[in-house]
Parts: structure tokens; sequence; C-alpha cells
């Protein structure tokens, strides 16, 4: 039982680190592509395998 007191707060710790490194992510708009999104719709490639 002792050890739960010090999981707990770790584990509380580094879930909120995750969840204020994807705010941080969402903030500087790094998952923003329309030129992408646009460009990806009228190519015939498909990107399922990397290119060689």
């Amino acid at each position: 039982m002792e050890m739960l007191s010090y999981l707990i707060p770790i584990s509380l710790g580094l879930g909120g680190l995750g969840l204020g490194a994807f705010f941080w992510t969402l903030r500087t708009r790094q998952y923003d592509d329309p030129e992408g999104d646009a460009n990806r719709i009228l190519t015939g490639d498909y990107d399922d395998h990397p290119k060689a």
C-alpha cells in the first residue's frame, strides 16, 4: 500500500506532462497542413509504403 503513495503522484505527473506536451503542439500549430491536404487529394500516389 505504501508503494501506491509513490506511484499515483508519479503517474499523475507523467499524465499531466503528456497532456501539456499535447496542448503545446496544438498551440504551435504543428497539426495544421492545409496545403498538404489540398495537394494530397489531387495526386494518384498512395503513401501506404515509403518511397524508394
